[in-house]
């Protein structure tokens, strides 16, 4: 079955159960007839090349690109609607991130973000980036598996994540990177699907708000130095980044394939 470059926005929306498409994801060349897609966590002029090869109709980013890279730090204010739902005061948690959004806006500005939009419209292939929706799908993917376990102690919230087929076949490891895996878990947290993770200043805002458990699919190694040079009392939990983007695009892909599309997924985990 032959598909647009809307019908692959709406797959990835409804994989989220959303209607409105986020700021750090668009159609960036339109096209029809699509039979055949690239998938890839990020994409480039190679990417591009290579799905001209393989006799792709369209290729889909996860990653923003284009107009959807400069507004990237849009989509950061869910961060705000998760503390505010763990209670942290909604000024707060705006000030919070406030740090992060200014942080990524400004650093948007050295950008060359159109490199990649503007060889496929010279390739004439279609390109669509869908973030948010799948980091959405991922999430509520893990947090399922968070759920149907124990949370009594960080490690079994390591272990249950880490018996998802992508964090399983992982090169890296579901890991504790501050605090113990032995500590209680006790209030605990997923932040994903914000766009990105929110590094030292929103972890803090947990910590200092009743939350004993940060659980983030990454994290700078400038931003855990902060931390342990405060000391914050609290455990931070990194689950992997490959592995996470995989869970939403596999996901993407199922639901393109459930259609009669047929996937080229490149450099994603099994989800198998």
């Amino acid at each position: 079955m032959a598909i647009d470059t809307g019908r692959i926005m709406k797959v990835g929306l409804e994989l989220a159960g959303w209607k409105k498409i986020p700021a750090d994801s668009a159609v960036h060349v339109k096209g029809d007839n699509i039979e055949k897609v690239l998938i890839a966590v990020d994409v480039g002029t190679a990417e591009l090349l290579l799905a001209k090869s393989l006799g792709c109709d369209a290729v889909i980013a996860h990653h923003p690109i284009g107009v959807a890279k400069i507004n990237f730090f849009k989509v950061f204010g869910r961060h705000v609607d998760y503390m505010v739902e763990q209670g942290v005061p909604r000024a707060v948690a705006k000030k919070a991130v406030e740090k992060l959004a200014e942080r990524v806006e400004t650093r948007s500005h050295a950008d060359i973000y159109d490199d990649v939009v503007g060889a496929a419209r010279i390739m004439n292939i279609p390109l669509v980036n869908i973030h948010q929706p799948c980091d959405e799908y991922m999430r509520q993917v893990i947090l399922s598996k968070i759920k149907a376990g124990k949370t009594e102690r960080v490690y079994d919230i390591v272990r249950s994540v880490g018996d998802i087929p992508e964090f399983r076949r992982a090169a890296t490891t579901v890991r504790v990177c501050y605090g113990s895996e032995k500590s209680r878990a006790g209030h605990w947290v997923l932040v994903i699907a914000a766009g990105t993770n929110g590094g030292h200043s929103i972890a803090k805002t947990y910590f200092e708000h009743g939350v004993d458990t940060v659980i983030y699919l990454h994290v700078d190694p400038s931003d855990l130095a902060k931390m342990k040079e405060e000391k914050l009392k609290g455990n931070l939990v990194v689950l992997g980044h490959l592995a996470g983007d995989s869970v939403g695009l596999n996901g993407l892909a199922d639901k393109l394939e459930d259609l009669g599309v047929e996937t080229v997924r490149m450099g994603l985990l099994s989800g198998k």
